[in-house]
């Protein structure tokens, strides 16, 4: 059986566009995508004193619910994340590793004082959940801007980059299949 991307929706969260997000998700792995829902208790990550989830404590959480047969599992979730060194972040992977998580905390349009736009949400999630599982299939950061693994510290720069990995992200990801079909 071929390894598998499980994408999946934590503690009941799950938008009316999930199945365009495993779609797109879908578009860019040579692999199936799964979409399974998952209850994790995320109270242990919780601080407190910054009002946010340690999102390093949540990836733990996910590989110990990864499928047997799965290769890769990113969970989805509205909790806003951080990891110590840094104030917050939209996602985070394990380098070549089986767990991602991506929050939609941060990309949600009503987080900057301005109105819903869920298609603006859903494109977001697709270029984070991509960028994470590309790391997760162990890409490092790419110094071209329209590419997917092109670092975002900001959501105007998760706008402005593209959804998809540039032919030499993806010649690593697929050797032998640097163009796209």
């Amino acid at each position: 059986m071929a390894s598998s991307i499980f994408l999946a929706c934590l503690n009941g969260y799950e938008p009316e566009w999930a199945d365009a997000w495993a779609s797109g998700v879908a578009d860019v792995f040579p692999y199936p995508v799964r979409p399974m829902r998952l209850e994790l208790d995320l109270q242990p990550a919780y601080a407190p004193e910054r009002r946010q989830y340690h999102a390093t404590m949540i990836l733990a959480g996910l590989f110990r619910h990864l499928p047997r047969h799965g290769k890769k599992i990113l969970g989805i979730t509205t909790v806003d994340l951080f990891i110590p060194v840094l104030t917050f972040v939209f996602g985070q992977s394990q380098l070549d590793g089986p767990a991602a998580v991506v929050s939609t905390h941060r990309l949600e349009s009503t987080f900057y004082g301005l109105p819903p736009d869920e298609g603006l949400l859903l494109e977001r999630t697709i270029k984070e959940s991509v960028h994470e599982l590309g790391h997760a299939f162990g890409l490092v950061h790419c110094p071209e801007q329209e590419c997917v693994m092109h670092a975002s510290t900001y959501v105007e720069e998760v706008d402005i980059r593209g959804a998809e990995f540039c032919e030499d992200c993806r010649g690593r990801l697929c050797p032998g299949r640097a163009t796209h079909d």
